[in-house]
């Protein structure tokens, strides 16, 4: 667990990362700097802050596959601009919006089974907070459908899929920047069935 300091603006150098923009999570775009600001202004507290950004990316911004929408997103402010992405490029949204406002986001995946049951298999994308009385905190905000029912209730998870078998499983890290398979895979395809046809996956050491 990384603990809060009160060195460096509160946190100690390594929970930095998880605050900082970069290439995909670009929250310097004048967009997401207007909408995370907005979120703020309305909010009541911190925890507030983080549902009602959390609400917004999960159901502001469309699922990709589920609406069947082009173009394919990855950076946070495409994601913004389209209002479209797959889990993975709506992590890269939400994490935008918490760290514009101080407060460290990163990144989460799951590997799931692509259909009902069994292979393929691919990863899924999705988020981890760190709340000052909880810690770091999972959440999903991919979009709620028929089956699927994400919600923010810390300390409590409430996310989109539960592991089911053996060869899927909640990774464990969180990742300051998005995983290099997700970014080829998104970068690569400009269609979101193109995508659904080559989902990233990776290897599990059993």
């Amino acid at each position: 667990m990384i603990r809060q300091s009160h060195t460096t603006n509160g946190y100690q150098k390594p929970m930095l990362a998880y605050l900082s923009p970069s290439r995909y999570i670009d929250f310097d775009n004048p967009g997401i700097l207007a909408v995370a600001r907005n979120l703020a202004r309305e909010a009541t507290s911190k925890h507030d802050l983080v549902r009602r950004s959390f609400e917004f990316v999960r159901d502001e911004i469309r699922h990709s596959s589920d609406f069947k929408l082009n173009p394919v997103t990855c950076k946070a402010s495409d994601v913004l601009i389209h209002k479209t992405g797959y889990c993975y490029a709506k992590s890269h949204l939400l994490a935008a919006l918490l760290r514009a406002n101080g407060i460290p986001a990163g990144l989460c995946y799951q590997r799931l089974s692509a259909g009902d049951s069994g292979a393929p298999y691919c990863l899924h994308g999705l988020n981890a907070v760190f709340l000052k009385d909880f810690g770091w905190y999972r959440i999903d905000a991919r979009g709620n459908k028929p089956g699927i029912n994400a919600q923010f209730h810390p300390p409590k998870e409430a996310l989109a899929f539960p592991i089911r078998e053996p060869e899927e499983r909640d990774l464990p890290e969180i990742w300051a920047e998005p995983l290099a398979t997700v970014v080829q895979v998104l970068e690569r395809y400009a269609t979101y069935d193109q995508v659904l046809a080559n989902l990233p996956d990776v290897e599990l050491a059993f």
